[in-house]
């Protein structure tokens, strides 16, 4: 009995000191927080943050320099719609007398009349006629339309002609057309005006209209020619034979 407790203390003795100093190196092993006395607040140290100095970058804008722009040269083509610029008696006389010759004087003053009555004209067709009658006929003819900012054009134009005509055939022929908006305008047919129907020095003058367009034919030659009012004259891009 006495070597046992003996030997029962001694084994108490040896536990008791390996659990004191195991709690011994325990509370030396807290933080610092654990080893503050209770009630006192935890001292946070602040960190010092140094500003990083950041220094502007200075953008230069970029100069550009337009492209020279090379304006193209176009010529204008003439605007639907708009009349062709009208001609002056004097233009009208110098281009009839190279067409008609030596018989100028006769032309000026048909011309003058028809500028008289109806104003100058944006277009005239110079060219040559054939017919003969002597109460009723045909007219045949054939010519250029000029213009001058429209362009120029071959005509045809044929027709009845009812009434007392001085006959022959061969007229050379200049006709003044007035209110012309196209070219292409000229293709129809116009009817005689009355009372329009003139003879000056030795030319043959009438005007006839269709459609607000007037022509005042202005012949001469063998065949200078007074139509009656009921004729009509009609106008084709190409040649026929047929006058209706």
């Amino acid at each position: 009995m006495t070597a046992t407790s003996a030997a029962l203390r001694s084994a108490c003795a040896r536990f008791s000191s390996v659990v004191l100093a195991g709690a011994l190196a325990g509370a030396t092993a807290l933080p610092a927080v654990a080893q503050q006395p209770p009630g006192q607040p935890t001292q946070v140290q602040p960190v010092q943050v140094q500003p990083v100095q950041v220094q502007p970058v200075q953008v230069q804008p970029a100069q550009i320099q337009p492209a020279p722009v090379q304006q193209a040269q176009v010529q204008q083509a003439p605007q639907a719609g708009v009349q062709p610029a009208p001609y002056s008696t004097n233009e009208l006389v110098s281009r009839g007398h190279s067409f008609f010759g030596s018989v100028s004087r006769g032309l000026a003053l048909s011309i003058e009349k028809a500028v008289g009555q109806w104003g100058q004209p944006n277009g005239y067709i110079l060219g040559q006629e054939g017919s003969g009658a002597f109460v009723g006929g045909l007219r045949y003819g054939e010519g250029v339309l000029y213009t001058r900012n429209a362009g120029d054009l071959k005509v045809f134009w044929q027709g009845p002609s009812v009434g007392w005509d001085f006959g022959g055939d061969g007229a050379r022929t200049m006709i003044l057309v007035y209110n012309l908006r196209t070219v292409d305008d000229i293709f129809r047919r116009f009817g005689g005006i009355s009372g329009s129907a003139y003879l000056v020095a030795g030319f043959g003058m009438t005007a006839l209209a269709g459609d607000n367009i007037v022509v005042v034919p202005i012949r001469s030659g063998v065949g200078v020619r007074l139509g009656a009012n009921l004729g009509y004259l009609k106008f084709t891009p190409q040649a026929t034979w047929n006058p209706f």
